[in-house]
């Protein structure tokens, strides 16, 4: 009887691989992950919007509309955000004592909003075709008091609501 060799043990073992980790698929589900997270907070960031606007440097433009009615006098609304309330004045008049706020904190030393808002009732029913309103606060009053002030001038706490000073720019003292 004849010995005969294997070819399969005649030739070499390769070595084993040496268990290296395969992270195309890890890569994969990553990218897709952050894709996902994109396009999702980009939908989301629509929720959390306040439309405001900054202020302008420089002149006024030549491209400016003229005033529809100029025998109505002009308001330039502006309402002010300090430790002691809310001052209310435009570019004619300050409404409010000697140095005093147009809407003062309240007893507990909150702002008080819905006076805000009452205020801003009196102003747009004197000038129903304005819209604009300018912003301006210390630079220590919270985000949040910012906010609720917009919201007490942008329209009416009481329904059906209506639009007050829906036009919005953010200013600084």
């Amino acid at each position: 009887m004849a010995f005969y060799y294997s070819r399969r043990k005649l030739k070499p073992r390769e070595e084993e691989e040496s268990g290296e980790l395969n992270i195309i698929p890890y890569l994969d589900i990553l990218m897709n992950l952050i894709l996902f997270m994109l396009l999702s907070i980009n939908g989301l960031a629509a929720f959390g919007i306040v439309n405001v606007s900054a202020p302008g440097y420089g002149g006024p433009s030549t491209s400016v509309a003229p005033q529809e009615n100029p025998e109505q006098p002009r308001l330039v609304l502006s309402v002010l955000i300090s430790k002691k309330g809310h001052f209310i004045n435009s570019e004619n008049a300050i409404l409010g004592q000697d140095g005093a706020p147009t809407v003062p904190l309240g007893t507990d030393g909150a702002y008080d909003y819905a006076s805000l808002n009452a205020q801003m009732v009196k102003i747009k029913s004197a000038f129903p075709t304005e819209t604009k309103v300018i912003v301006a606060a210390d630079p220590e009053i919270p985000y949040d008091t910012l906010i609720q002030t917009m919201d007490a001038i942008r329209e009416t706490r009481e329904k059906p609501h209506r639009e007050l000073f829906p036009d919005v720019t953010l200013g600084a003292l």
